[in-house]
């Protein structure tokens, strides 16, 4: 073989060379075609997504917030707080304009939990129909207080020290079992000026009442809040000023109960004020 058939003919080198023409034409065309089905697909998803979060499922009703009977706003795990006051804290809040996966609820949420009552708020976002459920946590109430023990209560404490008051709340769905604390709220018996370290101290003390006496409270009265007195299913229990050794003198309960059906008229209460002394006060 010479040197001159290694290589291709002129006539074979020109159809080569046009092969390799219409190969990159071919490319060239199939590239633009797929340039442009993507662009093209993604006007139509766009347009698709704009198109779909136009529709009006996705947007709450201008009177959302406003209507009575509403589907739209469903308010669930609220005991304490009525459904109808929810209602009514919210009613002047606007109503977004946004599609509600977009909205800001923040405002709906701080307001409710200004509520004394409320302690958590979580809003739930729903579609077609556009709806919220909103789901209230609220904080458990400890303490109520009375002004007497024929009156219902007037006002309520959560175990974090938080004070609820008002018919709005009150008073309390049966299913909280709360220790009954009598005081007139005014002048040395202010509750209202109660902290969370106050509110522990009198949960202490009736537990410590019940322990040793082994019968329920049925209040405390704190009415003079220099000497307390406790109501025991048997007999009232006077406990003196709340000092450091008021927990002591309520251990000595076991030895004097069992001596007030021994005695011999009606026994006004059990006097465990005086230090290292008990006696029974009649009537």
């Amino acid at each position: 073989m010479t040197d001159y058939e290694e290589f291709e003919s002129p006539e074979e080198l020109l159809k080569s060379k046009q092969r390799e023409r219409k190969i990159r034409k071919g490319k060239k065309k199939r590239s633009f075609f797929k340039g442009l089905l993507r662009f093209l697909t993604g006007c139509g998803i766009v347009f698709g997504i704009y198109y779909f979060s136009c529709f009006s499922g996705w947007y709450l009703p201008e009177n959302a917030f406003i209507l009575n009977d509403n589907v739209c706003v469903q308010i669930v795990n609220n005991k304490i707080v009525k459904t109808s006051k929810v209602k009514s804290v919210i009613k002047d809040i606007p109503v977004p304009k946004l599609p509600l996966y977009m909205a800001n609820l923040n405002e709906l949420k701080y307001k409710l939990m200004s509520l004394a009552p409320v302690e958590e708020v979580y809003i739930r976002r729903y579609a077609f129909p556009a709806r919220i459920l909103i789901i209230i946590r609220e904080a458990t109430p400890v303490i109520t207080i009375a002004p007497d023990d024929k009156v219902k209560p007037v006002a309520a404490f959560t175990r974090e020290g938080r004070l609820i008051t008002g018919p709005d709340y009150l008073p309390l769905p049966d299913e909280y079992k709360t220790v009954k604390v009598l005081s007139y709220g005014n002048k040395g018996d202010d509750y209202r000026k109660w902290d969370v370290n106050k509110i522990r101290e009198i949960l202490r003390i009736s537990k410590y009442v019940e322990t040793f006496s082994r019968e329920k409270i049925e209040y405390i009265d704190m009415r003079n809040p220099d000497d307390i007195y406790v109501k025991i299913q048997t007999v009232p229990v006077r406990l003196g000023q709340p000092d450091s050794n008021i927990y002591e003198r309520i251990k000595r309960i076991p030895s004097i109960l069992p001596q007030v059906e021994k005695v011999k008229g009606k026994v006004k209460y059990i006097d465990l004020s005086w230090e290292k002394v008990n006696y029974l006060k009649l009537e």
